[in-house]
């Protein structure tokens, strides 16, 4: 009996190259951005702190350029119309530093190619900052590797609860919720899961909710100190924007400069009181 190719098991599409987006060019339309490109603020942190939407995506390749992503779902879906079946794709993926920031986004059209890039700079739209510490009480190591607290996340019928795990557990979670929390910057978390978890998009909503609730949570600076939590990214990298070279204007070609007077010139002067010293005849 021929087996049966396709359904969910399928590999899921690699990473594609993608062309970087030139930031020397970058012209900002919103107050953020200029703050951005003006040099205000240096950190990704600093920028969501400020209140303001994060509208354009070269914020995010300026304040954080060591960023990866990963396509989570590629769906296929069709439509009839009266002129026959349209065929769009709809692209979900997650974006982050592993360092404590990350962002979901998703994107439909009618080329795989084109929507997984409107995807990526969604999800650069949607970044979050995530608290991390040693919230486990089988640790105790003080280093900022896994959850500060246990946190919760819905999405549709999936229901995904994340607890702190010790140092060297890794991540006890599913696929697609592992990818999340890779990127995220967590390396040890246990993991509970209700409802119907082969709907990736909705397990993946949901896990992305549950981090979103570490950033919610207020924290003593008793337990801040106690937990070691800290938030978003402990290595921080400032790029800056590389501004077209200035020509200097010199004289045209073919033309000598002006003659420009030095000071000292009067030293190479014989002076005018001592005879100059005439050469004796030859005999």
């Amino acid at each position: 009996m021929p087996q049966r190719r396709g359904g969910r098991g399928r590999k899921r599409e690699a990473r594609a190259a993608r062309p970087e987006r030139n930031l020397s060019e970058w012209a900002p339309k919103t107050k953020l951005g200029r703050l951005v490109l003006a040099g205000e603020l240096t950190t990704l942190g600093d920028a969501i702190r400020t209140g303001l939407p994060i509208r354009e995506p070269e914020i995010v390749d300026v304040l954080l350029p060591e960023t990866e992503d990963e396509v989570l779902d590629v769906n296929m879906v069709q439509r009839m119309t009266d002129s026959g079946r349209r065929v769009n794709f709809v692209i979900t993926c997650i974006v982050g530093n592993k360092d404590g920031f990350a962002g979901l986004g998703r994107a439909r059209g009618r080329e795989v190619g084109p929507s997984i890039r409107r995807a990526i700079d969604n999800a650069k739209l949607n970044m979050i900052e995530i608290k991390r510490g040693c919230g486990s009480w089988e640790c105790g190591c003080g280093r900022a590797h896994t959850l500060p607290f246990k946190v919760m996340g819905r999405s549709g019928s999936v229901e995904v609860v994340l607890k702190p795990a010790p140092q060297g557990v890794g991540l006890a979670v599913g696929d697609i919720a592992k990818s999340v929390l890779r990127l995220a910057g967590i390396t040890d978390a246990w993991g509970f899961t209700k409802g119907h978890t082969k709907t990736t998009v909705n397990y993946a909503l949901a896990t992305f909710a549950a981090l979103r609730q570490t950033g919610q949570v207020k924290v003593r600076s008793e337990q801040t100190e106690r937990l070691k939590i800290k938030a978003g990214a402990e290595q921080v990298f400032t790029r800056k924007i590389e501004a077209p070279p200035v020509v200097a204007e010199g004289p045209p070609p073919g033309e000598l400069p002006e003659e420009i007077a030095v000071e000292g010139e009067a030293l190479t002067e014989e002076p005018a009181g001592e005879p100059k010293d005439e050469e004796a005849p030859e005999e």
